[in-house]
């Protein structure tokens, strides 16, 4: 694919490790900086906007591919087609949350999520509050930080599902994440945090992360 081979001659073998150490050597890099990376594929994002229904096939070689430069790709791409996801994409979603995870991924997609979510509200009971219990930390992370930016159509009590059936891990992605949704909130609505972290058992992560701004 031509996109896939433009990534692999611009490939940078120096800044490639670098990259790769900063992600704990998970993933191999291309070396591919974002402001590189979103120069090259410019064009190519540009003309697959005008897709009328997602390619899941792309996203899935993306996925397939060695580097973690053609993940950031794939999410690329969903961000630019982002209203043609339904609450029927949901499984291959999810497929892509457990594949490859990492934090740098998932908060990504993590977003797309709560996008779909505002449009299709069954998304809510039908996956994501399975997702609060699943054994994977990735979901369980997601299920807590896809409202981020919902401000005042915060589900509250869903929030609070999320996080007190999680609230016991010692898990630093979760309690982060927990940290994360309850600083968020905050700037919404101080008092419910200040509550919330008040008369709930929280690591002292969360509760340094979800109170700065209160």
């Amino acid at each position: 694919m031509k996109i896939f081979n433009e990534f692999y001659n611009n490939r940078n073998e120096e800044q490639a490790e670098a990259m790769a150490k900063y992600m704990k050597n998970l993933f191999p890099f291309l070396g591919l900086k974002k402001p590189q990376r979103a120069s090259i594929a410019k064009s190519f994002l540009k003309e697959r906007k005008e897709d009328t229904e997602v390619d899941w096939e792309f996203i899935g070689q993306c996925y397939e591919m060695p580097e973690r430069e053609y993940q950031y790709l794939a999410i690329d791409y969903m961000n630019k087609v982002i209203d043609l996801f339904t609450s029927d994409d949901m499984l291959q979603i999810e497929g892509l949350v457990i594949t490859k995870s990492w934090w740098d991924s998932v908060d990504e997609i993590s977003k797309i999520v709560g996008h779909i979510t505002m449009k299709y509200p069954e998304v809510k009971e039908d996956t994501i509050s399975k997702w609060i219990k699943s054994d994977n930390i990735w979901l369980v992370r997601i299920s807590i930080i896809y409202q981020l930016k919902y401000k005042d159509n915060t589900d509250t009590e869903f929030l609070s599902k999320a996080i007190l059936y999680n609230s016991k891990t010692d898990e630093f992605f979760i309690n982060k994440g927990i940290g994360w949704a309850l600083r968020e909130y905050s700037k919404t609505n101080k008092k419910w945090v200040r509550d919330f972290i008040k008369n709930n058992q929280l690591s002292k992560l969360s509760i340094r992360e979800g109170s700065k701004y209160i």
